[in-house]
């Protein structure tokens, strides 16, 4: 069977982005600066799609249960003059649990919990929070997504979750993927093996 390609976008930016905030499993919606980049997103797919000599509309598109994610798919769907609404939800694209530490900034983190938070930052793939995940439970999950593909797909979700997507793709290592930044506003083509990225 061919390894599917992945066209993936992670959500626009919320308040709480631009804040520094650590959002996990809370829904934030998307503030102006992030509903401009999903847009964005929107318009770079839909020259992807063209130059890759694809049915926009034939392709499967599923996104996080997270509104961030759903709207940030919804109004790219609308650049790509698709009906909207029209996709599927995947809980195991939601964000990457941050428990006890959701809503609060790496310093008010730090400041919480000093000794996971120190641990932490020794091995962010493994050490969590207390009440959340860790990196590799969120590779799990990510990878039992992509197992079950079946076709090419476009997929709305988080930085988390292109991280271990990326580790479980053999693309990025632990230690890598954790300091990656995931940019908003643009599309990760997972094809072939590679990641490459287009803004």
């Amino acid at each position: 069977m061919s390894v599917p390609t992945i066209y993936y976008l992670r959500h626009g930016e919320t308040e709480w982005n631009a804040l520094g905030r650590l959002q996990g499993t809370k829904d934030i919606p998307l503030n102006a600066r992030g509903r401009g980049q999903a847009e964005q997103a929107g318009l770079v797919l839909a020259e992807l799609l063209r130059r890759d000599g694809r049915d926009k509309a034939a392709l499967p598109y599923v996104s996080s249960p997270l509104g961030r994610a759903r709207q940030t798919m919804e109004l790219a769907r609308g650049k790509l003059e698709l009906p909207v609404t029209d996709y599927a939800l995947d809980d195991r694209l939601r964000e990457i649990g941050y428990g006890a530490w959701e809503g609060l900034t790496l310093a008010e983190s730090q400041a919480k919990d000093p000794e996971i938070y120190a641990r932490r930052l020794a091995d962010k793939w493994t050490v969590g929070p207390a009440g959340g995940e860790t990196y590799a439970d969120v590779q799990v999950r990510v990878r039992a997504w992509y197992d079950e593909l079946k076709s090419d797909t476009v997929a709305v979700a988080h930085g988390g979750t292109c991280r271990a997507l990326m580790v479980s793709l053999g693309l990025e290592t632990p230690v890598s993927a954790a300091e990656l930044y995931i940019e908003q506003g643009a599309v990760y083509v997972f094809r072939d093996g590679r990641l490459d990225k287009y803004s």
